[in-house]
């Protein structure tokens, strides 16, 4: 271990009696115990000169005794033991959980590229790129076709049939939307994009159709009417005279 916890306050309750050099000896046998995870040789002798204290057995032999207990040859700390086993129960714990998320992506990645004997093979048909839709010009296509390569944006069924939806929904061919998205330099194609050329050229159409006449010879009732004003005679003079003397009078 090249961690553990130190509680202070259960420290110095315990090495408050201990001297400077007592002190040190103690703190170094408690890190070699942890450091090495193992219990100290019983030679208190190569103990000392292992902390780095051989001038100074006498103090780490007292030490020793005191705060360590002798088991199987070897000298032990109960408190040291627990925390190194806690340690080692949570790095085995961590082991565990780090093997099974592996094995988990390990299958999940197995699962999405292997198909299992009982999967069958999938067969997708792509119609070529140069070949055009069913009511699509070859030189419409060829432009279509050459416009989404330049945009890096794939030619397929589903955006085939998507602007062919929206086509429909406006009321156009897929060939006209086809163009008309080459005219425009567009990616795709909605039936909002083209709703207001639409209603610009039905009102064009609207306009056309109340200011220009209809020739004469289209309508029987009007070319009557035409004929018959084409008869009448002026209003005599003294008659118009009449009619606008009444209307002063009135």
């Amino acid at each position: 271990m090249h961690y553990y916890q130190f509680n202070i306050g259960d420290y110095a309750s315990h090495t408050r009696h201990l001297n400077l050099l007592e002190d040190l000896a103690y703190r170094r046998l408690l890190d070699a115990y942890y450091l090495h995870e193992k219990p100290l040789d019983i030679d208190s002798t190569a103990v000392a000169r292992h902390i780095g204290m051989r001038e100074h057995t006498d103090i780490v032999d007292a030490v020793l005794n005191e705060f360590f207990e002798v088991v199987d040859g070897s000298f032990v700390n109960q408190r040291a033991d627990k925390e190194i086993q806690a340690y080692k129960g949570k790095i085995e714990q961590a082991s565990r959980a780090g093997k099974a998320s592996a094995e988990r992506r390990s299958n999940a990645r197995s699962t999405d590229v292997q198909p299992n004997i009982k999967q069958e093979t999938l067969t997708i048909n792509h119609k070529p790129s140069n070949t055009p839709p069913d009511g699509v010009s070859q030189s419409v296509w060829d432009d279509f076709v050459k416009q989404r390569k330049a945009k890096k944006a794939p030619v397929s069924d589903t955006v085939i049939t998507k602007i062919r939806n929206q086509a429909e929904k406006a009321g156009w061919s897929l060939e006209d939307a086809l163009a008309e998205i080459c005219a425009r330099g567009w990616t795709g194609f909605n039936a909002e994009w083209v709703k207001e050329k639409q209603t610009f050229a039905q009102v064009a159409a609207d306009v056309a159709r109340t200011t220009v006449p209809a020739p004469a010879n289209q309508d029987a009732a009007l070319k009557e009417i035409m004929a018959d004003r084409k008869k009448a005679v002026p209003m005599p003079a003294h008659i118009r005279d009449q009619i606008n003397s009444a209307f002063k009078r009135a």
